[in-house]
């Protein structure tokens, strides 16, 4: 498929963002492997282009199961119709870690909205906290709290 097939959209457009897809790269090789730039191009290219693929055969099974949106077992369907059935297994369990976690973030987020009316006290307090979790999670260790369970007096 011409990347000019996609309906509306230039090369440019369907593309993926480059740090992103380097960083993905790198963390799947070994760290004494380099990859070439114009190698890092051509895996970018594959992967627009599989999920170009993956998204016309998803569009196809949702048409014959004649529904509107693309589901995420037209998805998985779509897998094993191209070849790639090997992975449904896998794919599901990323589909189900997503779930776990968008569903955790959804639940922070009501527990923070209860929060609404907290002195600047507790926010500059929840803010050192947040802070300290970023850091950990950048530097890969474990979070270093310098206030005793923050989360305690936020909680009713």
């Amino acid at each position: 498929m011409d990347p000019m097939d996609i309906v509306g959209k230039s090369k440019e457009d369907a593309s993926l963002p480059k740090a992103t897809m380097t960083k993905i790269i790198k963390e799947m090789l070994p760290p004494d492997v380099r990859v070439a730039r114009d190698t890092q191009d051509i895996l970018i290219e594959c992967c627009v282009e599989f999920i170009n693929l993956l998204s016309s055969e998803s569009n196809e099974v949702c048409g014959r199961d004649e529904r509107r949106t693309i589901a995420p077992e037209h998805v998985l369907k779509a897998l094993g119709g191209l070849g790639f059935g090997e992975y449904i297994e896998e794919v599901y369990a990323a589909y189900e870690q997503h779930k776990v976690e968008t569903m955790q973030d959804s639940l922070k987020g009501a527990k923070l909205s209860n929060r609404a009316e907290m002195t600047e006290e507790e926010a500059l307090a929840e803010q050192q906290r947040m802070f300290a979790e970023a850091r950990a999670r950048m530097n890969g260790g474990a979070i270093a709290s310098k206030q005793p369970d923050a989360d305690q007096s936020f909680e009713s």
